[in-house]
């Protein structure tokens, strides 16, 4: 199948064709026909499979019909995070480049002067990040009583970020009467309930099985002591890639020691996350996509968003203590049906994170032992953590002594551990 047999206008199909599209993927051949009928839809698909075309068309399409008044917002989309929001409302800019609608991404930490304005000259397509739009809606500047079509995206990460509360106050101020579309790469159980307590008899599509990696994506493990980690990451920059590299770091602190490093080593490289202001975010960004800056060290919620179908490169310099975030980080690799490669930094903090990654995918990553950096050390800790528990993050913990047994001693006896001092000037006090 390619874009001609899916009905699309005109205006449409041409703006795909200019952005170079032929066949539709999976997941946007099963539900453009379906969201263009006006049904609720439910997707599961993995990160990089073109979910967010797979909406922006559909909806692009219907609202060229719709005959709500234009100073109105027709359809909103909720994103989980600000780098995100900017992508979908780029995608459906070039989607709708030949419709007289007007789209608008809002996202807080930044002014709000200019959105606002906007949002005073009238759109159709809002794109926003839960609490930037719960505070326009407080302030008197969105209502959302004319909303048609409702988008949330990315359930799953609005979850692991504690945003499901925000997401429910705006399910609650959404006219009983739309269409609801509800994406996720990953479907945990209270995902479900959520998408079973919106959707109205929706048709489900699930493209992979949940929790998959693509099959393009080349996954690999490299044991490393932590204190190494840093020397590694320069090794494998200086020696073994010469492309541009994501490296994920789990916090904002450690993704600016790693750029730091790099810029030691003479690599340019910068890092992203919440500390950022937006638009140093969105110069890094920018700088990364265009070539000009070659390593990116993103933390993973400033992460999501980033889209490069060029992307070769993941390094996950430690694994998150979340299994389904290994998904959603190789996912920025591989996009596309093109193949990727992901290398994966384990340490002994990292073994228990990397046996449930392992057990969620489904396979057993390669160990490559061909590094100066390699330890053995690891990979007999690592066969012994399948037979022996271990506490959380993988280090093993002692077991903290039993308390002593004093139940045969007579009332108001001296505890055997309680030793009185040398000094004879010592008195207890009463």
């Amino acid at each position: 199948m390619n874009f001609t047999d899916l009905n699309l206008i005109e205006p449409i199909a041409k703006a795909i064709q200019e952005q170079g599209y032929t066949n539709p993927t999976p997941i946007q051949e099963r539900s453009i026909p379906e969201i263009l009928k006006g049904s609720d839809f439910l997707g599961c698909a993995q990160t990089g499979t073109g979910k967010t075309a797979a909406f922006a068309i559909p909806i692009l399409q219907n609202l060229s019909k719709s005959k709500t008044k234009n100073n109105h917002i027709k359809a909103l989309i909720l994103t989980p995070t600000r780098e995100l929001a900017i992508q979908i409302e780029e995608n459906i800019n070039a989607y709708g480049k030949y419709l007289p609608l007007k789209q608008l991404v809002i996202f807080g930490g930044v002014k709000q002067g200019n959105q606002e304005a906007a949002l005073r000259r009238g759109i159709d397509i809002l794109v926003a990040t839960p609490g930037r739009l719960l505070d326009f809606i407080a302030q008197g500047i969105i209502s959302l009583k004319n909303i048609e079509i409702f988008v949330l995206d990315e359930a799953d990460r609005m979850l692991d970020m504690g945003f499901v509360h925000d997401v429910k106050r705006v399910i609650k101020l959404l006219p009983q009467r739309r269409q609801t579309l509800f994406f996720s790469a990953t479907m945990p159980s209270e995902i479900q309930k959520l998408a079973d307590s919106i959707l109205n008899n929706p048709v489900k599509v699930e493209v992979t099985p949940v929790s998959s990696t693509a099959e393009t994506i080349k996954q690999s493990v490299y044991f490393v002591d932590k204190e190494n980690k840093l020397d590694l990451l320069s090794h494998i920059l200086e020696n073994d890639i010469s492309d541009s590299v994501l490296v994920f770091s789990r916090t904002k602190h450690g993704a600016d020691k790693i750029a730091r490093k790099l810029q030691k080593d003479n690599i340019s490289a910068e890092a992203i996350h919440g500390n950022k202001s937006q638009n140093a975010r969105q110069n890094a960004l920018n700088n990364f996509k265009n070539g000009k800056t070659r390593i990116l060290v993103a933390t993973d919620i400033a992460a999501r968003g980033i889209d490069i179908d060029e992307l070769k490169y993941v390094i996950n310099f430690e694994l998150s203590d979340v299994s389904e975030t290994y998904v959603h980080r190789i996912g920025r690799t591989g996009r596309a049906g093109a193949e990727g490669s992901s290398i994966s930094f384990v340490d002994s903090l990292d073994l228990l994170n990397l046996r449930n990654t392992e057990k969620l995918i489904g396979k057993k990553i390669p160990v490559i032992k061909e590094h100066p950096f390699h330890t053995d050390n690891l990979v007999a800790q690592k066969r012994d953590s399948n037979n022996k528990p271990m506490a959380a993050g993988g280090d093993r913990r002692p077991r903290s002594p039993k308390p002593q047994n004093n139940s045969n001693k007579p009332a108001g006896s001296t505890p055997t551990a309680f030793k009185k001092p040398k000094n004879k000037n010592f008195t207890r006090k009463k």
